[in-house]
């Protein structure tokens, strides 16, 4: 996938909404510089906008708003059960993005949101700052890329860039930034550090296409992958969430065949294997927006608030995919999710 640019932007962000405390503030200097035709509307609240009653999100989703705001509150959460940890024991997550450029059908961000609008918040500096105090009492995993993918929006916020700065000047930290990105324009401009790691969600080209829309190819995200590790970026291989279709085994090995063809997996730092899990609440309004979906709609079972596949298909989807990797890597490297 190209680089989103500034047609795409400008396409994308016809209006803008800005909260009026950040109306000075450089971040929102520097996007609304970006889009000098686009209209823009000063408000009092991010929510005002956002978590407004009945809006129509899939058309939300098809040309959204920008919302320009300051995160307030807590900043930095605990990882959520259905996340995995990779056994570290601090275990956070923080959203300087609300939404996605991309559009997911499966995406438990269509069941946690009321507005298909993406939400940038430009106090980055006020998470920071929480996380200093954090690390004065532990070390910090921090996942940062949960709620949007960072990667995709980088040429707009600049966001992976001021991470991987606050990594290098900063000791107990480890990051994570995940990414459907196949950017491989981003490996010249930014900095390695062994305590940020991209981690690479990878689906079966057909899951890919058929759910996965506006993503890049398989083979597009393993050209990143691989180009990162080449300029010594550390690179995880996400299997996960594994999304069950009729001819999952065939799906999965021709994927597999191709991550083995272009990925050195010698160098991948680790790898994450789980099948696809969600909350009872967000499936609940993920399933009123994605009626259409085979992939949402599939009859789950919901085990204490969870719902995943039933444990036969769940445990041999899963053990197929780890057993295929084993093929290539240790088994200790492979981190299979567990609630």
């Amino acid at each position: 996938m190209k680089s989103l640019n500034r047609d795409y932007y400008n396409k994308a962000f016809s209006h803008i909404y800005v909260e009026e405390t950040v109306r000075a503030h450089p971040r929102t200097k520097a996007v609304l510089e970006r889009f000098p035709d686009a209209v823009q509307i000063p408000i009092h609240h991010y929510k005002d906008v956002f978590c407004r009653k009945k809006q129509d999100v899939a058309l939300q989703e098809k040309r959204p708003a920008l919302i320009l705001a300051a995160k307030e509150g807590r900043l930095i959460y605990e990882g959520a059960p259905v996340c995995q940890s990779f056994g570290n024991e601090y275990f956070y997550y923080t959203s300087c993005v609300m939404n996605c450029v991309y559009n997911c059908e499966y995406c438990y961000l269509k069941g946690m949101y009321p507005s298909g609008n993406i939400v940038i918040f430009v106090n980055l500096e006020d998470t920071f700052a929480e996380l200093e105090g954090i690390l004065q009492k532990h070390p910090v995993y921090l996942c940062v890329s949960y709620d949007t993918d960072l990667m995709a929006l980088e040429d707009l916020t600049g966001f992976v860039e001021s991470w991987l700065g606050f990594v290098r000047s900063h000791a107990g930290i480890r990051i994570e930034i995940r990414t459907k990105c196949g950017r491989t324009d981003l490996w010249d401009r930014l900095k390695p550090d062994e305590n940020a790691i991209f981690s690479f969600t990878l689906s079966p080209e057909r899951i890919r296409r058929e759910c996965e829309h506006g993503t890049a190819s398989l083979e597009g995200r393993l050209r990143c992958a691989a180009r990162a590790m080449e300029h010594g970026f550390p690179v995880r291989l996400c299997f996960d969430p594994i999304i069950y279709c009729p001819d999952w085994r065939t799906q999965y090995d021709a994927m597999l065949d191709q991550v083995r063809k272009q990925i050195d997996m010698e160098k991948v730092w680790d790898v994450s294997v789980g099948s696809f899990r969600i909350s009872q609440d967000y499936m609940k309004k993920l399933r009123r927006s994605q009626k259409d979906s085979a992939v949402v709609q599939f009859p789950f079972v919901n085990e204490k608030g969870v719902y995943h596949y039933p444990d036969r298909l769940m445990n041999e989807m899963e053990q197929h995919v780890v057993s295929r990797i084993c093929e290539w890597m240790p088994e200790e490297k492979i981190f299979r999710w567990r609630e």
